[in-house]
């Protein structure tokens, strides 16, 4: 395969990985059997892992699988650049997802683009939603603008909405 198709073919991996992310979040993590591991994600994290992380070594398999069949079990080049574009959508996800929005990586990154603040606000909204119903933006490299974010959370029934962290219930004076 010439570089161009394999650079191709890894840039389209990765975008099929957001469509598929996308899927997984929203229909299994937010459903009956995904939000048992899930549920940690929307908790207060206690330690250095939740159980959330096992998606990723889930997630992680096929690209494993598909890099060795390519380099090693002569399945095709092809092989190998779907399985470095799986890997390289786990590399985004890890850079925006748990160093900069969730911060489990410590740095002084400050989103200043208006892309990256606005994942990071869809994000929040998420992550406003305590249960697996109600949530919205289920994505991660494409986010709605938040407005319409806000929107559909204000609409979504069934929506257990945390209470904004930095809210004061005492009286001011």
């Amino acid at each position: 395969m010439s570089l161009p198709a394999g650079l191709t073919l890894f840039l389209a991996t990765i975008a099929f990985m957001e469509g598929f992310a996308y899927v997984m979040h929203r229909w299994v993590m937010h459903g009956r059997w995904g939000w048992r591991l899930h549920a940690s994600h929307h908790r207060a994290r206690r330690g250095a892992f939740e159980l959330n992380d096992l998606y990723g070594v889930i997630f992680a398999v096929p690209s494993i699988v598909l890099l060795y069949g390519g380099v090693q079990a002569g399945w095709g080049d092809w092989a190998a650049w779907v399985g470095a574009g799986i890997a390289g959508y786990g590399a985004i996800y890890f850079g925006f997802h748990d160093v900069i929005v969730q911060r489990r990586v410590a740095h002084r990154v400050v989103p200043r683009s208006a892309y990256l603040r606005r994942i990071v606000q869809a994000h929040r909204i998420h992550h406003a939603v305590e249960s697996p119903l109600g949530a919205v933006s289920f994505g991660f490299i494409y986010a709605p603008p938040v407005e319409v974010l806000k929107a559909r959370l204000a609409a979504s029934e069934g929506a257990e909405v945390r209470a904004p962290r930095r809210a004061s219930t005492a009286p001011r004076g």
